[in-house]
């Protein structure tokens, strides 16, 4: 038995802690043991980590509960194998940075065949593990509709990210001001609460402190292009409100197919302000392009010039931080994003945690990490249909053209590094069991890539 000594806490006389007992991991507990599933071993009574008594022990131990981060710098440490928050904790602490330990996409959980519970859970048990008790989230990523909520709702999740981007009228931006007066009768000006004079007026020729246009052409723009989005969310917002008191809500339009503009982003914020949506954070999408895996690609100059507008809007209406989705490995932007926002913001991370565990095999397991990486080129043109990315197969390598010393050399390779990171749907399917025995067998060594990995994202925010 090894008994992690970090996670002793006591509660009514009671001792409870996290050993490991024939490479499998047990809540130990030294006194009562009233409701937990279990037997004992010796004198003591051993817990496996399931729902059940995760459920339990959150009851005991308020720091193992996320809680709502609001406008505070945070960071979303999404872990789409259930091993990475050890790595994630050992990196955030002695910053002021509020992690999202627990951060799963629908879209995620159904390719990792994982459920909300399952990533509440893992999170959870390694947060109670490791003796960590700050402030930490938990994500609902990329919520679409109402359906999708309930299970992230039972689970315990206190941070909900709605994607509208199917309700997001992307032609919008090339649409004459005829075409779009015309797509009028497309509004839901009964959910908007609203109706056209009212809502035009309220922007048209406008004068404000911003520097931004509010013509008719861009009134109307804005109004067709995110007008239902924006209505759509009030929906979401609403049902949340009559399920959960206190919680994060983020409007999320990164997946539009143009950049969102200034004057849209302020629409966007008073029209939910005026709907009394209460929201914490509003993911635009930024100027250039945020790839999965890979630095910042666009011109850095117009990058700033945007940024600037974009905070300003913000601290003009107030109350709420941007948001950088795919916000993994943008090096070349993080000290603007950091300098210009004053931290009030979130980066949103995932893939980048799973290529590290690929680092991990490729550093123990050379040849199975050969199967994976040629797998990974085989399911690329198939796996990247859901995902920004511009990875060319002719610039990747095939694996027998390299030595072993070469392989963790792809990790810093553009094409490479992408081609692995949108694969891991099918690679987990086909792999997961012999994938997730290495991360076991290994987890130390994988907390120590992930915390060198992230320790170079968070120092940039850590102010």
């Amino acid at each position: 038995m090894i008994i992690y000594k970090q996670s002793k806490a006591s509660h009514n006389n009671t001792n409870y802690y996290i050993s490991l007992i024939d490479d499998k991991k047990y809540l130990c507990l030294s006194g009562s043991h009233d409701g937990f599933e279990g037997r004992y071993l010796d004198e003591v009574f051993i817990a496996p980590l399931t729902p059940e008594n995760a459920r339990l022990v959150r009851k005991i131990f308020p720091w193992l509960n996320p809680k709502p981060l609001s406008v505070n710098t945070s960071f979303g440490l999404g872990d789409r194998l259930g091993y990475a928050t050890l790595g994630h904790i050992k990196a955030i602490k002695g910053t002021n940075i509020f992690p999202i330990f627990a951060q799963q996409s629908v879209r995620e959980n159904t390719r990792v065949k994982r459920t909300p519970q399952n990533v509440m859970d893992d999170a959870m048990w390694q947060v109670f593990e490791s003796g960590y008790k700050g402030i930490w989230g938990a994500d609902a990523d990329h919520i679409k509709e109402i359906e999708d909520i309930e299970p992230f709702i039972e689970a315990g999740f206190t941070f909900y990210t709605i994607d509208p981007s199917q309700y997001v009228d992307n032609q919008a931006d090339s649409d004459t001001l005829a075409q779009l007066k015309d797509k009028i009768r497309n509004i839901s000006f009964d959910k908007l609460q609203t109706d056209e004079k009212k809502l035009i007026d309220r922007y048209l020729n406008k004068s404000n402190t911003l520097d931004i246009e509010t013509d008719e052409l861009s009134v109307y723009k804005a109004l067709i292009k995110y007008g239902n989005a924006i209505a759509h969310v009030k929906k979401m917002s609403d049902y949340l409100m009559t399920r959960l008191g206190e919680f994060d809500l983020e409007m999320s339009v990164d997946e539009t197919l143009t950049p969102t503009s200034a004057f849209e982003h302020y629409f966007i914020v008073k029209e939910l302000r005026r709907l009394e949506v209460h929201f914490t954070s509003l993911a635009p999408r930024f100027v250039g392009s945020f790839e999965k895996g890979v630095d910042y690609i666009g011109d850095l100059t117009v990058f700033k010039e945007q940024l600037k507008k974009h905070v300003r809007i913000m601290n003009y209406v107030g109350g709420y931080k941007l948001s950088v989705h795919t916000g993994s490995d943008k090096f070349s932007v993080y000290e603007e994003l950091s300098l210009r926002t004053g931290n009030k913001i979130h980066i949103k991370t995932a893939g980048t945690s799973y290529l590290e565990a690929l680092k991990v095999i490729a550093t123990v397991d050379k040849p199975f990490f050969r199967e994976l990486f040629d797998y990974c080129k085989e399911s690329y043109q198939k796996d990247r249909q859901t995902y920004q990315v511009s990875a060319e197969l002719t610039k990747v390598p095939d694996s027998k053209d390299l030595s072993d010393d070469e392989l963790l050399d792809l990790f810093s390779q553009f094409d490479a590094r992408q081609v692995m990171h949108v694969t891991f749907g099918s690679v987990l399917d086909k792999y997961k069991e012999k994938f997730d025995r290495i991360l076991h067998d290994n987890i130390d060594l994988y907390s120590d890539f992930i915390e060198e990995h992230f320790k170079k994202h968070l120092k940039h925010f850590a102010k």
